[in-house]
């Protein structure tokens, strides 16, 4: 029996699974019918982590944010990881959506002081894009996974490394 136990928190997300719900969703263009005739178009910027959503019309670019999310949720990726960035009217409607797949520092900050904050025998640091909890009870792991899924941060917090 080990005398400490630990686990990871990290936001990172399966790059196959984002690659598949994007195949997904293209298929689904193709398919649907509400989308025949009008020029519509998901492209994906694989280093940048960015999805560029074009349509000729704002409505049904709405559609195509739609379809794409979820396909992600099908796929197990969190929806608040993906953020709007940009938004442009022209001859075309573009919409850029970015997938945060690691923890910034603030959001670390925040979670790091909820754990703190919370009254369980737990040790937590921050470790670069991940944050490490240890703790000689395993349940109050268990209750600061429960603590952190319940703050409500846009990211897709993953629990793993579990000992």
């Amino acid at each position: 029996m080990a005398n400490e136990h630990s686990f990871d928190i990290s936001a990172a997300i399966d790059k196959q699974e984002l690659k598949n719900a994007f195949e997904q969703a293209k298929k689904e263009l193709d398919t649907r019918y509400d989308l025949k005739g009008i020029k519509t178009e998901i492209e994906y910027n694989e280093k940048e982590n960015i999805f560029k959503l074009n349509s000729s019309s704002e409505a049904k670019l709405d559609v195509l944010k739609d379809i794409l999310i979820s396909k992600f949720i099908k796929r197990g990726i969190n929806s608040n990881a993906v953020k709007e960035l940009l938004k442009e009217k022209g001859a075309m409607y573009r919409l850029s959506l970015k997938v945060n797949d690691s923890i910034d520092s603030e959001n670390a900050k925040k979670i790091n002081k909820a754990i703190k904050d919370s009254k369980f025998k737990v040790n937590s640091s921050i470790r670069g894009d991940e944050i490490r909890v240890v703790s000689k009870q395993i349940d109050d792991l268990q209750s600061i996974m429960h603590l952190v899924k319940n703050l409500n941060l846009d990211l897709n917090l993953t629990f793993k490394n579990l000992k």
